[in-house]
């Protein structure tokens, strides 16, 4: 499990261009600090209020007044800064953010996003993403590509949207995928998986492009 969601990570890390101001959501999106390319610069923002965060604290070496939102230890790059949740959301709300990265318990081929509750079950709270998935110019989903063999991306999503049609990219230990107008294209699969397997664990047709790669590690 550990080494595909540092598939997962790495893979997306490729995604972020010099420049780019990414969030990354709890959880598995919080692992892509640690898979950034060294030739490209990216400034990490947190929502509970760091612009320049760095990847996760080695163990023994964490400073407990550091954290993610996530409450993780992490670390800070030169240059970083901090500041309060009103203007980390104010940054996020006025559009200054060029991609998050986010988990979710279900997406569907419009693009819409379910990632904060289950029904009946007990939550600690909404957290960022409705506000990141509508403030951010891009919005990738990494995931796992099923829950204990239950289908996540669907013809239509069936637990309380967070948002709807928001989702640009779509990346798990099968494959990448866009969504378009036209329903969720498969860019890339990975040579662990066949494309007959791939279709089986999507409860909704993929559309296969026809410039089809293979996924990297």
């Amino acid at each position: 499990m550990a080494d595909l969601k540092a598939r997962i990570a790495t893979r997306v890390a490729k995604e972020l261009k010099d420049g780019d101001v990414v969030n990354l959501g709890i959880g598995l999106p919080t692992k892509v600090a640690n898979y950034l390319p060294g030739d490209v610069h990216i400034i990490l923002q947190s929502e509970n209020g760091i612009m320049g965060m760095g990847p996760a604290a080695e163990e023994g070496k964490e400073d407990v007044d550091i954290i993610n939102a996530g409450a993780q230890y992490v670390t800070i790059n030169i240059g970083a800064m901090y500041f309060d949740s009103a203007t980390s959301f104010g940054i996020i709300r006025g559009g200054h953010v060029d991609a998050t990265v986010l988990g979710a318990l279900q997406v569907d081929k419009h693009g819409n996003l379910a990632n904060w509750i289950v029904p009946g079950k007990m939550v600690s709270g909404m957290g960022g993403a409705m506000d990141l998935v509508v403030g951010a110019k891009k919005v990738i989903i990494s995931m796992l590509h099923t829950q204990k063999g239950a289908h996540k991306i669907l013809d239509e999503c069936t637990l309380p949207y967070t948002a709807i049609k928001v989702v640009d990219m779509i990346v798990t230990e099968m494959g990448v995928m866009e969504v378009t107008d036209e329903g969720i294209v498969l860019k890339e699969l990975h040579p662990d998986f066949t494309l007959d397997e791939i279709k089986e664990a999507t409860g909704c047709r993929l559309i296969i492009s026809p410039d089809l790669k293979p996924m990297e590690d």
